[in-house]
């Protein structure tokens, strides 16, 4: 792998199926992965999250409760286009959503004048509740090994393709 890959996992363990990112983070601690790649569950923590992508990485892939409508437990990879979208970073640690903390990364990249990832992911999982509880749903904990191989497949696509833009997909 060319430079180092974050992979994040975001969500709230009280939310029910929000806890999908910390789950599959928790998955993937089973496998031994490349010394360029650091898994670190983030949790509610964006704010972290986004200042510790100041530390210079080349690839970011977040894991996250993402609902766009399919059947609880559809998994998703996302490619984020790069734009940040219109308005500055609100500080609320409250509500870091993965498109706060990317829009927080590029306030703070242009104030310490460090680069963002070249390549962010999320890989995300429709959810089938987000209510208050403890504990994934059926359908979403039976996709958390799925989003774990997933991760580990484009992990290992990362490393073997020199020509990255070949490998790009979209939602």
């Amino acid at each position: 792998m060319s430079g180092r890959t974050l992979v994040a996992g975001i969500g709230n363990v009280f939310l029910g199926d929000d806890g999908f990112g910390v789950e599959t983070v928790r998955a993937l601690s089973a496998h031994r992965l490349p010394e360029t790649v650091e898994v670190v569950d983030f949790g509610v923590r964006g704010v972290h999250l986004a200042y510790q992508l100041l530390d210079g990485y080349d690839t970011l892939v977040m894991l996250d409760a993402t609902a766009r409508g399919g059947e609880p437990g559809t998994l998703y990879l996302i490619e984020a286009d790069g734009s940040a979208g219109p308005g500055g970073a609100v500080l609320d640690g409250h509500h870091m959503s993965p498109d706060a903390v990317l829009t927080l990364l590029d306030t703070l990249c242009a104030g310490t004048g460090t680069t963002p990832p070249r390549r962010t992911l999320v890989v995300g999982c429709e959810p089938a509740s987000v209510e208050e509880g403890i504990g994934l749903s059926p359908p979403v904990a039976a996709a958390v090994p799925l989003a774990a191989r997933m991760v580990l497949d484009l992990l290992r696509d990362e490393t073997a393709a020199p020509d990255r833009a070949a490998l790009r997909r979209t939602p």
